[in-house]
């Protein structure tokens, strides 16, 4: 699991004025809460004073308040209140981490990290959403008991559709694409891939070449960042599909995706329904499959698996997770989880590069390549 990237915290209108919202994302318990002005806030979710869950506490105006002592919290993660002590001798390291927040989409996002905000990776652009022409389903988030990378690494899969999926697997691969490796474009934090598949209709040989094109039936992939996914399904010209998966790690044994998917027909609401229950049934297909891999997370060595070219963007992908375990992003949570009975840790957010003095401590991360 790795910092520096943003990931999805909660829906939005789980997102409250009155209690704190409680989540675990990269294996940390974080907490979000709206101020009176409506700005989302997410916290780290323990209490510097003696280890209690401020998600079990409640807010107070722009405040959370811890349910151990009464300590106080703002959104900035600042201490403002204990009721033992004067205002005037709050200690400097009464405070948490905060992280920066974005809200889109219905969803309250948080980058994990402690980069500066010109450094930062790119949280991915729905460019479409509300867009005339397009429909965005309502909001959907499921969780899995598996591995976020195996997910991630599920959906740029494009070999496995006819398989696991019969009702949606075709049509078939071409076969030109069984024989060459995916042609990826790759990006400074990610990289995608378009096939086309096969043309069924029955007269498709007697159709010219603009109508060809008018019925291609293309699908593609693409990833941002270790956690963001997109998928393009073009049934023709006219009939659109673009998926947006947005995926919290919550731990090394379970993923909850946040999913948004747009579309060029079918655009009245009363569709909603019946496609966001297809979506589900083809999701419901992968997590049986994914919730048996063995082992549980991806293979630390590469030659534990025998890959072929319609791997490639796993491939890819991994290739770009190696690169972010190198910049020293990548969390020890071999070393986290053998700690964490007498010690508490964070997620190092941006406040402590320009900041000391930090009660609890950073993740331990992998260290950076020499």
């Amino acid at each position: 699991m790795y910092i520096n990237f943003w990931y999805p915290i909660a829906k939005s209108e789980d997102v409250v004025t009155y209690e704190p919202h409680r989540v675990k994302v990269l294996g940390q318990q974080l907490i979000a809460f709206r101020d009176t002005e409506g700005n989302a806030h997410i916290l780290s979710d323990v209490c510097i004073h003696r280890g209690a869950a401020l998600g079990k506490g409640w807010v107070k105006g722009n405040h959370v308040v811890c349910p151990y002592h009464g300590w106080q919290f703002a959104g900035d993660g600042k201490c403002t209140h204990i009721p033992t002590v004067d205002e005037k001798q709050i200690p400097a390291r009464a405070k948490v981490d905060s992280y920066p927040v974005q809200e889109k989409y219905g969803i309250v996002f948080a980058f994990l990290g402690d980069l500066p905000e010109e450094e930062r990776p790119p949280l991915h652009e729905i460019e479409e959403y509300d867009k005339e022409g397009w429909r965005a389903n309502r909001l959907v988030v499921f969780e899995l008991d598996a591995y976020y990378e195996r997910s991630i690494e599920n959906g740029l899969d494009p070999s496995h559709n006819e398989f696991v999926h019969p009702a949606q697997g075709r049509p078939g691969m071409q076969p030109d694409f069984r024989k060459k490796p995916l042609d990826m474009k790759d990006g400074p934090w990610g990289s995608e891939f378009l096939v086309s598949f096969e043309n069924q209709l029955s007269d498709s040989r007697a159709l010219s070449e603009e109508a060809k094109l008018e019925h291609e039936v293309t699908a593609g992939s693409g990833y941002v960042g270790p956690n963001q996914m997109i998928t393009w399904i073009c049934l023709s010209k006219d009939q659109v599909f673009h998926q947006y998966f947005f995926e919290a790690p919550v731990d090394e044994g379970r993923t909850r995706i946040f999913f948004v998917n747009m579309r060029t027909f079918m655009l009245e609401p009363e569709n909603d329904r019946r496609l966001v229950n297809i979506n589900l049934t083809v999701a419901q297909e992968d997590i049986d499959l994914l919730a048996t891999l063995d082992p549980v997370g991806t293979p630390n060595n590469p030659s534990d698996e025998v890959l072929v070219p319609s791997d490639g963007a796993v491939i890819s992908y991994r290739q770009h997770l190696k690169t972010w375990k190198e910049k020293g992003w990548c969390i020890d949570m071999e070393t986290l989880n053998a700690k964490r009975q007498n010690m508490a840790f964070a997620i190092p957010c941006p406040d402590r590069r320009t900041s000391g003095n930090w009660v609890l401590s950073p993740v331990p991360l992998f260290p950076t390549a020499e």
